[in-house]
């Protein structure tokens, strides 16, 4: 494969440097970049969205820097990878912070985990049942074990977009595909071996 260049949208609430990071081990001889110019976004061939942090903030960050045109557009074209927060702000809308509108790219809602027996946040590793043969599940066990940390869950969304679900206290979607779309709840940059197989399934994937 020719070297590519693969985007990581820096808008200030992701954890950036460490997918990077992974990014690059995986695939030393692409061009993995951080940036917040829409332009340089917009001429990638791979894009991942990473997320940390409130819903509300996010959104907030995303306008002040340019990037909710660049991403609806690249989300419709080209690989495209969110990874937490970038795979709620997919969605239409969120309870966080009192309500907060997505980027509205996937029809659906993100709400709070509710169970007072459930420690909140989610935070640690949890199997992810593969629930669609999505090629970014290539070689990765079903049932795998991933690291999360989050305090709300896509609820409510079209059950063809669900790709992958974990239980914590009820079952919840922790990994979606739509078309050239591929976002998870949890990290793969922190899941070790196979955060990495899906880190390189995503830099091989032609859709």
């Amino acid at each position: 494969m020719p070297r590519q260049s693969i985007a990581i949208v820096n808008y200030g609430m992701g954890n950036v440097r460490s997918v990077q990071k992974a990014i690059e081990y995986i695939a030393p001889n692409d061009n993995v970049f951080i940036s917040d110019d829409a332009k340089l976004i917009g001429d990638s061939d791979r894009i991942v969205f990473p997320g940390q942090g409130a819903m509300g903030a996010c959104m907030q960050a995303l306008k002040k820097h340019g990037l909710t045109d660049v991403i609806k557009s690249c989300a419709i074209d080209r690989p495209f990878l969110g990874i937490c927060l970038g795979l709620q702000l997919l969605f239409e809308f969120s309870e966080e912070n009192g309500g907060t509108k997505g980027l509205s790219i996937i029809p659906g809602n993100v709400v709070k985990f509710q169970d007072n027996n459930l420690k909140i946040p989610h935070m640690g590793w949890n199997n992810v049942e593969q629930v669609t043969k999505h090629p970014l599940w290539h070689k990765i066990e079903n049932n795998s074990r991933f690291y999360s940390v989050h305090s709300y869950y896509v609820k409510e969304c079209d059950h063809g977009v669900v790709s992958g679900v974990t239980n914590y206290g009820i079952k919840f979607t922790s990994a979606i595909e739509k078309d050239n779309i591929f976002a998870v709840q949890f990290h793969p940059e922190k899941s070790q071996q196979d955060g990495l197989q899906l880190l390189t399934n995503f830099v091989n994937w032609n859709n």
